[in-house]
């Protein structure tokens, strides 16, 4: 029983820390909603950082396959990854209100065509489609009538929704893991339990 114990509290401390770890999210989220700027602007460093990183890795990667056909290509794509990456770590105000207005356009042009598809297909879920495009539209414009400076707060408050829902997540994932964890330890501790009086009555008969 001691490799099933052990294992138990293995998946225990995994599970609790998940948990933790979801819980720092969670905070991580709520800070980033209150002060949207700053997660805006530490949301585009780590984007650059994360362009500049996989550039690097994607080089190292075409150089140790040179003389393939794809060498070129991957050459190519990673000194795109490590510009863009430069110039989002140089320029994240700008990359900022690049990003939220290519977002402010998707919106849009996804609310219009949720708004037109409900209308003309009318399925099951047309009021819900219709909701759906509608809010598109309207989030779509209020964002892109308050360019530039909407970029100030976009992409910080979904980053931080981000982080907050996956934390969330996480932490939903680590409770319900320990209590699976703690209901088959204690089925385990029940069974054994119930064959020890077993084995004792078999090793007196045998003795007897």
């Amino acid at each position: 029983m001691d490799g099933p114990e052990r294992e138990g509290r293995k998946l225990h401390r995994s599970f609790s820390g998940l948990a933790l770890l979801g819980i720092l999210l969670v905070v991580a989220g709520l800070v980033g909603l209150v002060y949207t700027g700053v997660a805006t602007l530490t949301s585009m460093i780590l984007f650059g950082w994360l362009l500049l990183v996989g550039g690097l890795v994607g080089l190292l990667h075409a150089i140790q396959s040179r003389g393939t056909s794809y060498f070129w290509l991957g050459v190519v794509v990673a000194a795109l990854n490590i510009a863009a990456g430069l110039v989002v770590i140089r320029h994240p105000h700008g990359t900022a209100e690049a990003l939220t207005m290519f977002a402010a356009l998707l919106f849009l042009t996804g609310g219009v065509f949720r708004l037109v598809g409900s209308v003309v297909v009318r399925g099951p879920q047309f009021g819900w489609t219709l909701l759906q495009g509608a809010f598109g539209l309207l989030l779509g414009l209020l964002v892109l009538f308050d360019w530039p400076h909407s970029s100030l707060y976009v992409l910080g408050c979904f980053f931080s929704l981000a982080l907050l829902f996956d934390g969330l997540g996480l932490i939903a994932i680590g409770i319900g893991g320990r209590r699976i964890v703690s209901m088959v330890s204690e089925q385990m501790g029940d069974q054994g339990e119930g064959t020890d009086p077993l084995t004792q009555d078999g090793r007196k008969q045998s003795e007897s």
